[in-house]
């Protein structure tokens, strides 16, 4: 099996509940994925065990052909980027600059490169107003735009989204998908969505989830 992400033969429970069963993946960079189903049928449990977030029990998964039980959390975030469905579980900073600019820091890039790229992102999700104010106060709408600006400053390979459209109105859920039009060219992403409207405008591909197993895979 050949791709970019590679899931073999994949089993996951959680207190000893089946969670995921004989779940087997491959994943381009440059496709744009689709995950559904119904609530509890396995597909943000499939998202975190892909990035390490949850360990598997059985099988294997592979990063650009580096398993993944032989990195660190940190490795794989160096090139996977996730969006968690709940946008107050993935900031931490008090401060929305200080939120965007983290990663950054932590790698070492240049201060006036930091600069740019933060106030960039702070234009394009209409948070420039609010780059000084505490993340705690923000509306959820605001949580979730500061969270999906911070992955993407990031610039991961590739891009896992949990629900990205959860919180946005009409006019920034547009501007999501103007800004995945952008993405799709460089960066593969595999979106966990309800949104049925969201799913067709993008999809190259979709795969269903039911009772922890993937029951259909097909492409669009």
């Amino acid at each position: 099996m050949n791709g970019f992400i590679v899931v073999e033969t994949m089993y996951l429970s959680l207190n000893h509940i089946p969670i995921l069963k004989n779940i087997n993946l491959s994943l381009d960079r440059h496709q744009f994925v689709s995950v559904v189903g119904p609530n509890g049928s396995g597909k943000t449990t499939l998202g975190k065990a892909i990035t390490g977030i949850i360990k598997h029990n059985q099988g294997h998964i592979y990063l650009n052909d580096k398993n993944i039980s032989l990195l660190s959390l940190a490795e794989i975030g160096r090139t996977i980027g996730y969006l968690f469905q709940n946008p107050e579980k993935q900031i931490f900073a008090p401060k929305v600059i200080e939120e965007l600019s983290f990663a950054l820091k932590y790698k070492k890039v240049d201060q006036k490169i930091i600069e740019e790229k933060t106030i960039e992102m702070l234009h394009l999700f209409d948070l420039y107003h609010l780059k000084d104010a505490t993340t705690f106060f923000l509306s959820q709408g605001e949580k979730q735009r500061l969270a999906i600006a911070s992955v993407l400053l990031n610039e991961p390979e590739y891009l896992i989204l949990d629900e990205p459209t959860t919180g946005l109105d009409i006019k920034r859920r547009k501007e999501l998908s103007q800004l995945i039009d952008k993405l799709k060219t460089k960066t593969g992403i595999l979106s966990i969505s309800h949104d049925k409207e969201f799913i067709n405008r993008h999809s190259e591909r979709i795969i269903t989830m039911k009772d922890g197993c993937i029951i259909d895979d097909k492409k669009c």
